[in-house]
């Protein structure tokens, strides 16, 4: 069978399950969301385990967390939302908001989210009413099809109402594959790299897409260095540096900036800021400017071996010393691994500057990060960075996608807004797979202004 043929069949049976669906009262859709992050949580171990195995990136103690906090996070989220019938009123307005499925949604997921990307985008899915085809990335068919397969099982062994080929999955995926999905669903969803990203929205459906990440840290001068650092270093080493949030680089106060590398190292960082040294990891990190596959997702220790520098064994990130900004230094790009570039800035607004030159060369609209204590200057970082985040004292990596303590829609999608060539600024939602029908009646007791009220 052709890959039209196989995708043809696949979509054929996703309609039959969605106008099913369409038909399911909220408590029915609730019970089915609730077991698919259920699923996941339950399985935290074997689904990371498998991850790690099969793509050989990331953290297994990470990938655990991962699992657990995303099922956990979603699912306390969408729990009390509506999505069926008729979901909200505008009385000053005299309008009532109707919800309605979109249809079939088609999903791409990365080899870097394999287990809780899938969760996710069949959790938001099936909140509205929609089914889901996803296409796994190849390198993690194996554990992707494997999180599909354990959520569908266990939908029947506790006897939830669901119709068959509600969530389906790919389990030999390809470009091929994928392209021909993305042309036959209703709306995609497609988390990955660039080309993925713009393939999906060349098909000619409505698609969500993410941007590249480089979270840009500013450090203020009113902060406890050992406290912020510990936070940077938390959210850079989580998984290996996998995550599209993560902390990319600490821009420092100049006056300072030998305290906060000193709080970093106490913090277990390895920093070096001598030429040599930083150029033996730059050669390792980069291959003609585009980040070498060999150190994605790997620990401190290969990547130094890689780079043929000595660090200590209970280093949990690297912290080099940039030699310029933007363009100047390609360390100032994004490093998916746990790697740090350094800078040193005089006055805030210089800080910015750096972040937003950095930003300019890659990750626009995605994410910063400060750890600050003055609101003036918060507020000055998220009114003058392209970004769709700003993280305020926290690790970026693990609460820009949402949080039980911040106010992020929990996810694993992050959109960049026009900056990252995303048509959302915020984080992909259950929202976003439904359409609203708008019913608007003539505002009672309304009278319409005269046109010197208008026009004065």
């Amino acid at each position: 069978m052709g890959v039209n043929e196989l995708v043809s069949d696949l979509v054929v049976n996703a309609k039959k399950a969605q106008e099913e669906l369409a038909g399911y009262t909220q408590e029915e859709l609730d019970a089915i969301v609730k077991v698919i992050a259920r699923t996941v949580y339950d399985n935290a171990e074997e689904l990371a385990k498998m991850a790690v195995e099969e793509t050989g990136m990331g953290v297994y103690e990470d990938k655990v967390v991962k699992n657990i906090g995303k099922s956990k996070t979603i699912y306390n989220n969408l729990k009390d939302k509506k999505t069926v019938g008729v979901i909200g009123t505008d009385e000053k307005s005299s309008l009532t908001f109707v919800a309605k499925p979109i249809g079939v949604v088609g999903a791409v997921t990365p080899t870097t989210n394999p287990t809780v990307t899938p969760m996710c985008n069949s959790m938001f899915a099936i909140k509205g009413g929609n089914s889901i085809i996803i296409a796994p990335h190849p390198r993690s068919k194996k554990c992707s099809s494997y999180t599909v397969e354990l959520i569908n099982k266990e939908l029947k062994a506790q006897n939830v109402k669901h119709p068959e080929n509600a969530i389906q999955i790919i389990k030999e995926p390809s470009i091929e594959m994928s392209g021909e999905l993305m042309k036959s669903v209703d709306v995609v969803l497609a988390t990955g790299g660039m080309g993925m990203v713009r393939a999906a929205y060349s098909s000619g459906k409505p698609s969500y897409g993410v941007g590249a990440g480089n979270v840009q840290v500013i450090v203020d001068r009113d902060v406890d260095y050992v406290d912020a650092t510990s936070k940077i270093i938390a959210g850079r080493k989580f998984d290996n540096g996998i995550i599209c949030s993560g902390e990319q680089s600490i821009i420092a106060p100049e006056e300072v900036y030998d305290d906060v590398m000193e709080a970093a190292v106490k913090n277990g960082a390895f920093y070096a800021d001598d030429d040599e040294t930083v150029e033996k990891f730059r050669r390792i990190l980069f291959i003609d400017g585009i980040i070498n596959k060999d150190v994605v997702g790997q620990s401190v220790q290969t990547i130094a071996k890689l780079a043929g520098v000595n660090v200590p064994l209970n280093a949990k990130v690297i912290i080099l010393k940039a030699s310029g900004i933007g363009n100047e230094d390609v360390l100032c790009k994004e490093k998916m691994c746990p790697v740090l570039s350094a800078f040193k800035y005089k006055t805030f607004e210089e800080a910015v500057k750096i972040a937003q030159t950095n930003l300019n060369v890659e990750g626009r609209g995605h994410t910063a990060a400060i750890h600050s204590n003055n609101q003036e200057h918060i507020e000055y970082a998220g009114l003058k960075l392209t970004i769709s985040r700003l993280v305020v004292n926290a690790p970026s990596s693990t609460t820009a996608g949402g949080s039980l303590v911040n106010g992020f829609a929990p996810t694993t999608t992050l959109g960049c807004g026009t900056w990252g060539n995303n048509i959302i600024s915020e984080n992909l939602d259950y929202k976003h797979l439904i359409n609203i029908s708008r019913i608007g009646k003539v505002i009672e007791g309304k009278t319409p202004p005269t046109d010197d009220e208008i026009w004065s």
